[in-house]
């Protein structure tokens, strides 16, 4: 098997892989773009702007969160957290609900180590046809 092959066979019998993680792949494309990795983000700085990318892994709107939504996204150094605003959310509802990969530009918020990313703009990634799945 090639590699998206055992991707593609890992997801769907398991629900994960037992090799590098989907996003390892394609890494030095990503950083030729200036795609950071969800470790690159939490070393950046607050206010910064940045373009992270990875399987959303989570999806959730708290109900006490006043319409914010927050995706984590996954990648092969760990997880990084974005906030969707409503307006940015009813802008790009689809690309916010649907794909299982994403890339998503925004602003840094770095306070006290805790680090998100506010979405600017979302867009569909094609990194493995896998079946990952979020909640």
């Amino acid at each position: 098997m090639d590699v998206e092959e055992r991707l593609v066979s890992d997801y769907h019998g398991t629900g994960l892989t037992v090799g590098p993680h989907p996003m390892f792949y394609g890494r030095k494309e990503l950083q030729q773009a200036n795609i950071k990795s969800a470790a690159e983000l939490r070393a950046t700085a607050n206010g910064k702007k940045a373009t992270v990318a990875g399987c959303v892994i989570t999806r959730q709107r708290p109900g006490t969160a006043k319409g914010l939504i927050f995706l984590t996204l996954e990648d092969e150094t760990g997880n990084a957290n974005v906030i969707i605003t409503p307006d940015f959310y009813e802008k790009n509802r689809q690309t916010v609900l649907e794909p299982r990969f994403v890339r998503v530009s925004g602003t840094v918020q770095n306070q006290e180590g805790i680090v998100h990313l506010r979405a600017e703009h979302i867009a569909p990634l094609a990194i493995s046809a896998a079946e990952v799945t979020s909640p």
